[in-house]
């Protein structure tokens, strides 16, 4: 792993740095790789991109029984597979 300094942060990132070190009870380092990360659209730590984390909380229990079925019938066809595609 590299290190490096980073210097010339401006007033605003340092107070946005600042804010998430406290809010999420990180260290200025992790905070820090946390913004970086998310600047560079890879997910927010080593094996996470893999993981939904809370961007479809809103949805949990808002679906009606119908909006479950149509979604059931539209990946139904997806449950096949096409042994050709293996060979």
């Amino acid at each position: 792993m590299i290190q490096i300094t980073v210097r010339g942060l401006d007033d605003e990132l340092s107070a946005c740095l600042l804010r998430l070190a406290k809010r999420e009870g990180l260290s200025l380092n992790q905070a820090a790789l946390r913004l970086l990360r998310r600047g560079a659209g890879l997910a927010e730590g080593p094996g996470q991109g893999d993981t939904v984390g809370d961007s479809f909380d809103r949805l949990i229990g808002s679906w009606t029984q119908a909006d479950a079925d149509e979604m059931e019938a539209a990946l139904k066809e997806f449950e096949t597979v096409d042994v050709t595609a293996w060979r």
